[in-house]
């Protein structure tokens, strides 16, 4: 049976449904498999002819090793049917030339990529508990940057024995974001805005899930804290099996040849994305190249490029809210992993950034970093530039974040002379962030007096693109969530909440 270890060496390895069900190392740390499964050659050949369900069952059960077949398809089936993805491939690739290829990852419930993991993980958590002896109510506390919140909220509403609470960074996402959170039903769910950033609303989720007399405290009384932030294994594990899926798919039409390797381009901020096709090409997908995509809060560029990692730095607010992170969770595992599973120095790195906000890792894991990925970023105007050029070149609208990705890309392919097929993960529908690529296609001035809801139907008309349905009458939905509170009073806001 898979083994999941922390990636500081300070927890006993536990079973697949334990990790899920803690989501964080106690003591700090992430869990990891301790073991990557490899799928074969001809097991890749296989799947050009599976569809999305399949092909999950096939990506992810050498991962979840204690669920049965049966259990593993009970998760996914519902997952990923028709009434919650509103396109019958769950995640189409389509192409924009004969090198650039789109997998379109937004088709779900919320618009945004978080669903193709949140849709099933409360499928895995509520199996995972069940397999434990002491059953506890979980509590689940999500810190988001925009669109993970809406995701995890969708994905555990009413979900018996379970709680969420979100917290966002207050006037920090759009106001579609916000909207899709606050009008959010349920009678398990809470959804808090918090004055300050992202980063903050994370390390105050994770100094609580390191806290072992608040952990004690509530499990006296019949709580259990989990998270469904991609720190969470159950989270991640979902994501891998969209790489296979977009390569897959690229066999199928005969793109590509069967063993030939592509690039992946995707624009992150807490880095389990990009993390996840890092463990694609472990298991044995044929990937040249990661090119990790960041907007003006590059402190992963900065990183990748000199091997300093430094948030001490000007936050930024920019049009692509959910990459507007400069503390990137995941790293943690993609450091562990490449050093292999040296846990002295993740232990060291990780309380330096914590501590001092910085860290500096050795020459042998900058060059073995730079191997697999690389890394650029896009400032605001480029970003308005990339929306415009891919609908002026290729009638192909892009959200900001994606089009950071179409940025960072053309700016890889200048530089490297790489030909070499690749794939851009588009992560949210345009719609979501109507005004910022309505502006870039028709020039600024042109939202004055217009609000938001107007821009998206007027977005909706431009080039025939139908509303997606997670966002249609959001504006008529009453506001249901309006608390906000201080970084300070997170801690305390979680107590009174689980009091009622």
């Amino acid at each position: 049976m898979t083994a999941y270890i922390s990636t500081r060496g300070n927890f006993p390895p536990v079973s697949a449904s334990t990790a899920i069900k803690v989501g964080m190392v106690p003591a700090g740390g992430l869990f990891v498999p301790g073991e990557i499964p490899v799928i074969s050659e001809k097991q890749l050949l296989a799947l050009t002819k599976y569809d999305y369900i399949s092909t999950a069952m096939e990506i992810i059960a050498p991962f979840l090793d204690d669920f049965s077949a049966d259990e593993l398809q009970e998760c996914l089936q519902p997952a990923y049917l028709d009434n919650n993805f509103y396109h019958p491939l769950v995640a189409p690739v389509c192409s924009l030339s004969n090198s650039l290829h789109i997998m379109e990852l937004w088709h779900g419930p919320t618009a945004a990529f978080k669903d193709l993991a949140l849709q099933v993980m409360p499928f895995f958590l509520t199996r995972s508990a069940a397999k434990m002896p002491d059953r506890k109510e979980i509590v689940i506390l999500v810190a988001t940057s925009g669109d993970t919140g809406k995701a995890a909220l969708e994905g555990f509403k009413n979900v018996p024995g379970t709680k969420i609470i979100v917290f966002y960074p207050y006037r920090g996402v759009s106001r579609i974001q916000e909207l899709q959170m606050t009008t959010t039903d349920g009678d398990n769910t809470y959804v808090v805005a918090v004055i300050g950033n992202f980063d903050d609303c994370q390390n105050a989720v994770k100094d609580i899930f390191a806290d072992r007399f608040f952990n004690q405290t509530l499990a006296e009384k019949g709580f259990e804290l989990s998270s469904a932030n991609s720190i969470n294994w159950g989270r991640l594990v979902p994501q891998i099996v969209y790489y296979f899926w977009a390569y897959t798919r690229l066999l199928a039409k005969k793109v590509i040849l069967p063993g030939e390797k592509i690039n992946f381009v995707v624009p992150t901020g807490n880095f389990g994305n990009i993390l996840a096709g890092w463990y694609a090409g472990k298991m044995g997908l044929p990937v040249h190249k990661l090119i990790c995509a960041s907007n003006e809060n590059k402190v992963l560029t900065d990183f990748f490029q000199t091997g300093f990692y430094n948030r001490n730095r000007e936050f930024r607010q920019t049009s692509s809210p959910s990459m507007d992170i400069l503390i990137s969770s995941n790293l943690e595992r993609f450091l562990f992993e490449i050093t292999d599973h040296d846990t002295g120095k993740i232990t060291r790195w990780m309380t330096d950034l914590q501590e001092k906000g910085v860290f500096q890792v050795d020459d042998a894991t900058r060059k073995l970093m730079g191997e697999v990925i690389s890394a650029g970023f896009a400032r605001e105007e480029e970003t308005m530039d990339a929306i415009r050029e891919a609908f002026d070149s290729h009638r192909y609208i892009m959200d900001p974040h994606t089009a950071v990705g179409y940025w960072v890309y053309e700016d890889y392919c200048r530089k490297s002379g790489d030909k070499t097929v690749t794939v851009l993960n588009a992560t949210a529908n345009p719609c979501k962030f109507g005004s910022s690529v309505l502006e870039a296609l028709r020039g600024r001035g042109y939202l004055q007096g217009k609000d938001e809801f107007t821009i998206l139907h007027q977005l909706e008309e431009l080039d025939g693109i139908s509303l997606h349905p997670g966002l249609r009458d959001l504006e008529q939905k009453p506001v249901l969530h309006r608390t906000v509170c201080e970084k300070k009073e997170i801690r305390g806001l979680v107590e009174r909440i689980l009091e009622k």
